[in-house]
Parts: C-alpha cells; sequence; structure tokens
C-alpha cells in the first residue's frame, strides 16, 4: 500500500456571492450599497453615502455579482474540486452568511416549473445535484469500477439528526472522535445511502429537504433552522503495477450552515429565539476557531460545538475547503454584510494541509467491513437483550 501523501500548506479558497435586492427590500425602500467586481474579485460596501462617501473594498478568490447565475458559481468553485475528491482527497465546501442571503438557493437551488427542462440543464439547480450529476458523468467516462454513498444530517439545537433514516425522525445521534485518525469524527447511527445514478439524487434531496427543520421569520418565508452537511463518499477500483486490486477513496461535504440573525429584527420569540440563540452560539464558536487558526493560537476551541467539531479537519485539517459566503446588497441589512465580509476575509488566511486518502487493498477492505458487521451485530445483540445499554460496551465512547 501506498503511504499516504500531504501536499503542502494550502490557503482555504473563498468565494462571495451576493443575490439581487428582493421584494421585501424594495418595499422597505432599501437600495444597493455594494459594488461587486468579478474581474477585480473585490466587493466594494459604501458605508456612508453622500458628499464625503466612506467606502471599504474586500478582495477574495471569487466574488459573483447579483446577475451571476448557479452554474457561474458552480463552475468556479466545485468544477476544479470534483477532480481532487476523484483523486481521492477529502473535500468541503460551506456557505456561511445572513438569514435570507441565499445559501440554501446556492446549495440545494430550486427547480424550474418547465417539466420539459431537465435537472442537470435546469438554470435554478443548485451545488449538490449538480455535483453529483458531475461526479457521475466522470466517473462514467472513466470507465472504472466505482460505487458512491451519500449521507445528510442535520445539526439543530445542539443535536444531531439523521435526514435520510429510515428510523424515528426523533433519533438522536452521538459524535465522537475517531481513534484512528486525528481531527476527525464518526458520527453513529448515521446512515449511508447507495446512490447508483443522478436521477436518484433529487429524491434522496427532496426527502432529506421534507425532514429539515424550517421556519418562517420576518426576514425569510422559509428560513432554515439547522445546519446541514450532505456527504458523498466515493470508492473506485484500481490495479497496482502488480496487478493487486486498490480501491481509492474520496470524500465530499456539502454544508448549508443555519443563517445568522439579529433576534430583534427577524421576530424572532419564544422557540424561534432559542433556536436562534443556538444557531448565532454555533457560528460565534465557528468565528472564534476562524480567528484561534489565523493567529496560531495554541488552542483552538473546536469542541465547544457539535458544529466545529464536524468542520474540525475542514478548518485547519487534511481536507480541501472552498467557503461561499453569501450576502444581501441591501442598506438595510449593511450591519449584517459587513459581518459576513469580515468573517469571510479572515477565514482566507486559514491554512489546511491536505492529504490523499490512503488506497486500500482488497483484503484490507473486507477487513474493514467485517469489523462494522461485527460492530453493528454487537450492538444489536446488546438492544435485544435489553440490558440498559443500546449499543455495544466496546464501542460505547
Amino acid at each position: 500500500m501506498k503511504p499516504k501523501t500531504a501536499d503542502k500548506n494550502q490557503n482555504i479558497k473563498v468565494s462571495v456571492r451576493c443575490r439581487p435586492i428582493n421584494s421585501q427590500e424594495k418595499k422597505q425602500g432599501s437600495f444597493s450599497v455594494l459594488e461587486c467586481n468579478a474581474e477585480k474579485k473585490e466587493v466594494t460596501v459604501k458605508e456612508r453615502l453622500g458628499v464625503n462617501p466612506n467606502t471599504k473594498s474586500f478582495f477574495f478568490d471569487h466574488v459573483f455579482p447579483p446577475s451571476s447565475k448557479q452554474m457561474d458559481v458552480y463552475q468556479s468553485v466545485v468544477t476544479p474540486i470534483i477532480d481532487e475528491v476523484l483523486s481521492g482527497y477529502n473535500c468541503t465546501v460551506f456557505a456561511y452568511g445572513q438569514t435570507g442571503s441565499g445559501k440554501t438557493f446556492t446549495m440545494e437551488g430550486d427547480r424550474t416549473d418547465d417539466p420539459d427542462i431537465s435537472w442537470e440543464e435546469d438554470p435554478l439547480a443548485g451545488l449538490v445535484p449538480r455535483a453529483m450529476n458531475h461526479i457521475f458523468e466522470q466517473l462514467k467516462t472513466q470507465d472504472v469500477e466505482f460505487s458512491v454513498r451519500v449521507s445528510f444530517l442535520e445539526l439543530y439545537n445542539e443535536e444531531l439528526f439523521d435526514l435520510l433514516g429510515s428510523g424515528d425522525d426523533t433519533l438522536k445521534l452521538r459524535i465522537y472522535e475517531d481513534s484512528t485518525k486525528k481531527g476527525s469524527v464518526i458520527i453513529n447511527g448515521l446512515e449511508e445511502v447507495v446512490v447508483r445514478n443522478k436521477t436518484e439524487v433529487f429524491e434522496i434531496l427532496e426527502r432529506g429537504t421534507a425532514r429539515r427543520q424550517t421556519a418562517a421569520t420576518l426576514m425569510n418565508a422559509h428560513s432554515s433552522r439547522s445546519h446541514t452537511v450532505f456527504s458523498v463518499t466515493i470508492h473506485i477500483k484500481e490495479s497496482n503495477i502488480e496487478g493487486e486490486e486498490l480501491m481509492k477513496t474520496g470524500k465530499l461535504y456539502l454544508v448549508d450552515l443555519a443563517g445568522s440573525e439579529n433576534i430583534g429584527r427577524s421576530g424572532a420569540v419564544d422557540k424561534r429565539a432559542r433556536e436562534a440563540g443556538s444557531i448565532n452560539q454555533s457560528l460565534l464558536t465557528l468565528g472564534r476557531v476562524i480567528t484561534s487558526l489565523v493567529e496560531h493560537a495554541p488552542h483552538i476551541p473546536y469542541r465547544e460545538s457539535k458544529l466545529t467539531r464536524l468542520l474540525q479537519d475542514s478548518l485547519g485539517g487534511r481536507t480541501k475547503t472552498s467557503i461561499i459566503a453569501t450576502i444581501s446588497p441591501a442598506a438595510c441589512n449593511l450591519e449584517e454584510t459587513l459581518s459576513t465580509l469580515d468573517y469571510a476575509h479572515r477565514a482566507k488566511n486559514i491554512q489546511n494541509r491536505p492529504e490523499i486518502n490512503q488506497k486500500l487493498t482488497k483484503k484490507a477492505l473486507m477487513r474493514e467491513y467485517t469489523e462494522e458487521i461485527e460492530r453493528l451485530r454487537r450492538d444489536l445483540q446488546a438492544v435485544r437483550e435489553k440490558n440498559g445499554i443500546y449499543l455495544a460496551e466496546e464501542n460505547y465512547v
């Protein structure tokens, strides 16, 4: 087996996408305070208008103005990543921004009403379905044996839920450290679904999205009240010079973070206010992790939130990571827009050290599967005996 190879340190790639002013902002008489220059990769914010205008500029790896299309974002941000995943790297793309700034639209997209338009040609399709389409097209051209598995989990009020699980909706998942890979975590009980072709993808997305915690706020009628992680694991069979069969593994994580929001402006009360508090708390921890990584602090507070534990390997770890920060151009959202831009600008300075995943021989992979089956068998036995522990004692961490 070949040893793992580590690349040199790489800065996280950060892009900014600005959506058009929406009807609600127009009703309020709000106007645009942003200028997005795609060629210069610059976002200019007009903090004060008038005779002595005050402007602030930010530079990123990509800048997408309000006129940009879903395909523009995909080709610039995700297309290069698919090749890395198929080469055996772990890669992450996550969307961050204020409530209602277009994160879920960017990641999951929408469907055009015209039934004659296939979803891969749909101008509204988001990064997740496009990435899955791209993966299957690439694998087809390579003419190799492969398997693709996906999972879809939700982090809601600091609890993890499986959006594709066949079990009870209320079943909470446990997260614990992976002792074999430093910085990685294992989600106990998370169901992975085998996907055989691109036509199954929308069905899976719709199934997961229907179970996601969404609720109306004053800022967004379909505000996502949770963080979600859509993960894709690809195994590709290849042979070495001696003719020994090897399995190459690549993983892609597509993360849609819940929107940061001002509780007073969003009208969140009671349960919604508690949700917003939980969302803002996890995003605050994410901000502290980013600051600690940029400043090379001796301690990185990953463990203070389940969100940062999930993203630990994507921030300062062995994963190739891209962030898409979504913003509103409206004057009424100036404070939140500046906060998002500051956040994204700091994240540009985080460095990861990507490592290609170790290729496994067929024997090693079979051994892994056998051990996993044995673990599951012991867990099932523990449940049947109803001895108070719902998994085998040696698996309880």
